[in-house]
């Protein structure tokens, strides 16, 4: 199935937000960066939650449209989990990890999607819509 990245970031979005992830951040870093067209930023508060995130993100992805990860990333702990797909970078993260890299202040030119925007490009992919 063939599907915009802006679309694919904001069904990401709402697939983190149905199992519980906090803080959860689109970038959209086309026109700042060429390694990719948006980076979807979320939080956990453990190190299980991160690992639980990263299997549910990548499984629903596969299920709904088919693709999976060009590059999986973990470290051994569970502090930060990267999903690569290419066009739409996942980067999970323990609420602590996040604080101390601050992706959002390193990537600050970059145009945030608001969550009501994201919620009305992924609305048929909720779990409960």
């Amino acid at each position: 199935m063939e599907i915009s990245s802006k679309k694919l970031a904001s069904a990401i979005a709402r697939v983190l937000d149905d199992k519980l992830a906090q803080d959860i951040l689109i970038l959209d870093i086309s026109k700042v960066s060429t390694m990719s067209d948006y980076f979807v930023i979320a939080s956990a508060s453990s190190a299980p939650q991160v690992k639980g995130l990263t299997e549910s993100t990548r499984e629903k992805v596969k299920e709904l449209f088919g693709r999976i990860p060009k590059g999986d990333e973990n470290d051994k702990k569970n502090r930060w989990n990267l999903l690569d797909y290419g066009d739409v970078v996942v980067h999970i993260m323990h609420q602590e990890a996040r604080e101390i890299y601050a992706l959002e202040k390193f990537w600050n030119h970059a145009l945030k999607i608001t969550r009501e925007d994201w919620e009305a490009e992924s609305k048929e992919y909720g779990m409960y819509n």
